[in-house]
């Protein structure tokens, strides 16, 4: 399976955070609710999940791990070293801090 960047999983899965942080404030609220909903979807897909909460758990624990064994082996033979560490480097955390100032 391809796997999506780490930095445009980060990106996503704190937007789901920042919604679910709001839904949790204003749970009437139709266009939160809506704008939770569709960063839930958006996480399934990009981490090929049926439910939000499985897609939640998966982005998070492909963010924990430093580099799975189907993701080594594809950067290994495409990228060499350079693709290693450009999903590992220091620019992942600067998006995933970018996000944060965003609107969610």
């Amino acid at each position: 399976m391809l796997l999506p960047a780490k930095a445009e999983v980060a990106r996503h899965l704190e937007q789901y955070r920042a919604w679910e942080r709001l839904l949790l404030v204003a749970p009437a609220d139709h266009v939160v609710r809506g704008n939770f909903e569709n960063s839930g979807y958006t996480l399934c897909v990009l981490m090929g999940k049926r439910c939000a909460r499985e897609a939640v758990d998966a982005a998070e624990q492909y963010l924990r791990d430093e580099a799975p064994a189907a993701a080594l082996s594809s950067m290994t033979v495409t990228h060499g070293a350079r693709g290693s560490q450009l999903s590992q480097g220091p620019q992942g955390r600067g998006a995933a801090g970018r996000a944060v100032g965003r609107r969610p």
